[in-house]
């Protein structure tokens, strides 16, 4: 009897299970902007010196505010309740742990500019520590804790910091904001050279003056092509490491040859360390104090390059390529703590991988693959990794890895809860043949997805073009919110994209409109002839920056796709070269100046191809975007309007190469939703 009513127990639990099961299913929506926007997005994860709490950022969107607000957060090191340890309504970034772990430092702007403030660990409230006039960007601690190595913007022929200020000020307050300039690069990414320079000063926490350690008309950290933070300090303190760029190339925007330096703490002898004409990045001291690692190139003027990581011998004065036969990129290292292992990533099909690297005897072994990994941080007893870890239907939590077991345990879950009452599928993985490779790309289903019904593609094309899809939460091309409405998104790594070896990066130089058009026609094929679910006559596309040249590109080339989108894109070559600012990008890709190679600017120019327009397009394009000016979208914009083709243009004033202010985003979203509901939804 007992048992009789035991089983039906049973059956009633699993039921109610069922039941539970059932109804948390259909409780779940798509994702809509207004939770898109409520996603937490944690960042910059730094373990403590006693590797036993994590600190992290979270920067939570405030539409009403229209910005994004940025607190810091702790975590045990074996997971946890994570609590607030600095907030405010401005920004609280870049927390960096004292020595002795009882502080962290941080940069602020809750004083005006961003400066570095303080707090204990414990108890207390933030303290100001540094008051540079032209703000600060980064810093770390010295092993001692007697000062910081900080980097702020100063006008270079100023002699001190107090000179400096006083030009600020009569900067500020003249009426008069004309500038004359006798150089190129006067403008980079999206703002204009002010006549100030970034350098690294070493800041006593004695009270004591500030030593400008990169003194000069160059900055550090290097403008462009820079690493993650490009100085570093030896364990001894007597030296450091630090890099910028000083050829005369770089004032025309043609050099990608970022140096490594050595100074001391007195500032007084500044050495050139590297001799390579290519970027040479990232330099980390072993915690022994022995070598020097960092990253480079090879090729000077192409910015895409393979990253290798390079071993300096301080001792025997010697250098040495640890990764010259692996065929990926070198994203990001640490050393171990006894100085005999460096653990690096690597960007590998869409994915991330984590290697190991032996000093004594140069071999190396892959820990783990089929993740996206980032900020690289190692216990003091060498044996977990901490990272952030991600995938296109969940955004980055903070997880530690176990180097022996190589498993993964999360250590936070800070939208757990939303996340939960979300539907997003995972990405698939799918490849196909074109152009004598094998081409590899993303397919993601929509949400309650139904094999049996049809369902519109939509085609995102990545920029770069030396760049990829990859399975990650993005927060600008974030590939469920354009699946939400019912969309199949396929993601192409055409020929061109990084993580599949450098020659396939290489392939797309001087071939922008070549292999990567024919993968993405191809892959079109492909999609249709292998996934019944896919409505073969509803298909739209849409891309940034070269995304978006390869959208101008296709509007002249094929008539297959009933909508496109482009944003940011180059749509003229020749007078985007006179407009952009890095120069060596587009002589490296095309093969020289518009003058020099007038047949590839033209071949390869959407612009040449104007008569053939047809296809519905939206056409996206912000003031401040330097690297792909406006001027590139308004003369596609007429273009499509002068050929009577059904086009509109989205025009951002305060926004640059990015959208990232929160209600413009709603708008970009809106509007792009309805233009591919407008041709795919019919």
């Amino acid at each position: 009897m007992v048992r009789r009513n035991l089983g039906k127990l049973m059956v009633l639990t699993i039921a109610l299970s069922l039941c539970f099961s059932f109804t948390s299913a259909l409780e779940k929506k798509a994702l809509s902007f207004d939770d898109f926007i409520k996603i937490k997005r944690v960042t910059d994860p730094q373990l403590s010196p006693d590797g036993k709490q994590i600190a992290f950022v979270i920067t939570v969107m405030d539409l009403e505010a229209n910005k994004g607000n940025s607190d810091i957060w702790l975590v045990p090191a074996t997971g946890g309740k994570p609590v607030c340890l600095v907030s405010g309504p401005n920004a609280d970034y870049f927390p960096r742990w004292s020595p002795d772990g009882k502080t962290i430092a941080f940069i602020s702007t809750r004083g005006g500019s961003a400066q570095v403030w303080t707090i204990p660990t414990t108890s207390g409230e933030p303290k100001k520590l540094t008051d540079f006039p032209g703000g600060v960007s980064s810093f770390s601690w010295s092993r001692s804790g007697k000062f910081l190595l900080v980097t702020s913007s100063v006008f270079p022929e100023c002699p001190d910091l107090e000179a400096n200020r006083k030009k600020f000020e009569e900067q500020e307050k003249s009426k008069v904001k004309a500038r004359v300039y006798d150089h190129l690069l006067f403008r980079h990414w999206n703002s204009w050279f002010d006549g100030t320079r970034s350098h690294l000063f070493l800041y006593p926490l004695d009270g004591g003056k500030p030593v400008d350690l990169s003194p000069g008309d160059y900055d550090t950290p290097p403008i462009a092509l820079g690493g993650n933070l490009d100085y570093s300090l030896a364990p001894d303190e007597k030296e450091i490491a630090f890099v910028r760029n000083i050829d005369p190339e770089f004032r025309l925007g043609l050099g990608t040859n970022n140096d490594v330096f050595l100074t001391t703490p007195d500032g007084a002898i500044i050495e050139k360390l590297t001799t390579n004409r290519a970027n040479d990045i990232d330099p980390q001291y072993s915690p022994d104090g022995r070598f020097l690692a960092y990253r480079a190139m090879a090729r000077p003027g192409f910015e895409a390059d393979k990253l290798d990581l390079i071993l300096y011998d301080r001792q025997k004065k010697i250098f040495s390529n640890l990764t010259e036969k692996l065929d990926y990129s070198v994203a990001e290292f640490v050393w171990s703590p006894d100085s005999q292992v460096i653990y690096f990533l690597c960007e590998e099909k869409a994915r991330t991988a984590i290697f190991k690297l032996m000093i004594a005897t140069g071999k190396i072994e892959k820990i783990i693959d089929g993740h996206y990994l980032s900020n690289l941080q190692i216990s003091p007893d060498g044996k977990t990794i901490y990272v952030l870890k991600q995938s296109i239907n969940h955004p980055n939590d903070v997880y530690a890895l176990d180097l022996k077991t190589k498993k993964f345990i999360q250590l936070t879950d800070i939208n757990g809860q939303l996340l939960a009452s979300l539907e997003m599928n995972p990405a698939e993985d799918f490849w196909f043949e074109s152009g004598g490779d094998k081409v590899h790309g993303l397919l993601l289903k929509p949400p309650f997805f139904d094999p049996n019904k049809k369902y519109p593609l939509v085609m995102l094309i990545h920029g770069g073009p030396q760049g990829a899809w990859e399975d990650n939460f993005h927060y600008r091309w974030n590939a469920q919110m354009f699946a939400a409405p019912g969309y199949v998104v396929a993601m192409v790594n055409f020929h061109g994209s990084t993580g599949y070896g450098q020659a396939f990066t290489d392939s797309i130089s001087g071939d922008w409109g070549g292999k990567p058009y024919q993968d993405i026609i191809t892959a079109v094929s492909y999609l249709h002839a292998n996934y019944p679910f896919i409505d073969k006559e509803k298909l739209g596309a849409a891309g940034a920056s070269y995304g978006g040249y390869m959208i101008n590109w296709i509007e002249g080339q094929t008539d297959i796709f009933d909508c496109l989108i482009s944003h940011a894109g180059v749509f003229d070559l020749r007078s985007e070269y006179g407009a952009t600012e890095e120069l060596w990008f587009p002589e490296w890709e095309y093969r020289g100046t518009p003058w020099t190679n007038p047949e590839m600017y033209q071949k390869f120019s959407p612009s040449s191809y104007v008569k053939n327009f047809k296809t519905p397009c939206l056409v996206i394009h912000s003031a401040n975007d330097f690297r792909v000016p406006l001027e590139q979208g308004l003369q596609f914009f007429t273009s499509l309007q002068r050929m009577g083709v059904p086009s509109k243009f989205l025009y951002f004033p305060d926004e640059d190469h990015f959208v990232q202010k929160p209600l413009n985003a709603q708008l970009w979203w809106k509007t792009v939703l309805d233009w591919l509901a407008t041709y795919l939804k019919k």
